[in-house]
């Protein structure tokens, strides 16, 4: 049976990557699509903790042996707090996974950084090359790469992923579903890869689905995004989505993923079908 996936976060890559597998050519929101990710962990209630770096938060989770060297060959500014940076990396043996994280290795800082790969599984094939989309933060390998990280830089990466609940869609009777996307930033500039999102509207109608939601924004929306935007997500635009077969996936920081599961339990939700990534 196919199902609808809907996902609600603040990350616009986790839908990139998602279309490149279930559509092969490869942070709040709400995505609508029929997967398990590697990543995701059903909802449960969120309890505030000591902060802990990536690798305690990520010590049972399952990584590559191989650490390969990668060489930083662009760096774009996507929006005024998230750059995007392309390494090259040389090492053949080195794959991953539509979903999975590296662990990145700066040389001279002794925190290891945790980011979510943002390009598809076939760049790296084609060009020997992956992306990633880093947010300024004052964590040292985010601050690194807005404030030392050039051409050039040298670093080192290994994959990793939670593997719970993986389910490889390959031979299983598997049947294409849909995907919607509720993708919420402060305002449009911060609404990364949405020229990316809005190719894939064109490109599959019908299968892929996008509204942009904005909460500071202060200047007037463009033409191109009007058609598709509105403000805060309310429980009214969720509950249109509500059945049977819809799985939702939430990605965002605690209070926006408490918040949202609320709204979810509150129109009928149940919690199994409701999953959300465990950055923290």
């Amino acid at each position: 049976m196919a199902h609808a996936t809907i996902s609600v976060g603040f990350t616009v890559p986790q839908l990139l990557r998602s279309a490149n597998r279930i559509f092969p050519a490869h942070s709040a929101s709400v995505v609508l699509r029929r997967s398990a990710f590697c990543y995701c962990t059903v909802n449960g209630t969120i309890k505030s903790k000591r902060k802990m770096d990536h690798l305690e938060r990520t010590a049972n989770n399952f990584r590559q042996e191989v650490i390969s060297q990668a060489k930083v060959c662009g760096i774009t500014n996507e929006s005024e707090t998230v750059k995007r940076l392309r390494l090259s990396i040389a090492n053949k043996d080195f794959t991953f996974k539509a979903g999975q994280w590296v662990d990145f290795f700066i040389p001279g800082v002794s925190v290891v950084g945790g980011f979510s790969i943002c390009s598809s599984p076939g760049l790296l094939e084609r060009e020997g090359v992956l992306e990633l989309a880093v947010k300024y933060a004052v964590h040292p390998p985010a601050y690194w790469i807005h404030t030392e990280c050039t051409l050039d830089s040298e670093v080192a990466l290994r994959v990793g992923a939670d593997l719970h609940g993986y389910q490889e869609g390959k031979g299983n009777g598997y049947k294409m579903g849909t995907v919607k996307l509720y993708y919420s930033a402060k305002n449009t500039s911060e609404l990364l890869f949405k020229k990316n999102i809005l190719g894939l509207m064109n490109a599959f109608p019908g299968k892929i689905a996008c509204r942009f939601h904005v909460t500071q924004q202060s200047s007037q929306i463009c033409k191109e995004l009007q058609p598709h935007t509105q403000y805060r997500i309310s429980e009214k635009d969720l509950e249109n989505d509500v059945s049977k077969d819809t799985l939702w996936y939430i990605c965002g920081p605690p209070p926006m993923i408490e918040s949202i599961s609320k709204l979810l339990s509150n129109i009928g939700v149940p919690r199994n079908c409701v999953f959300f990534e465990k950055w923290w």
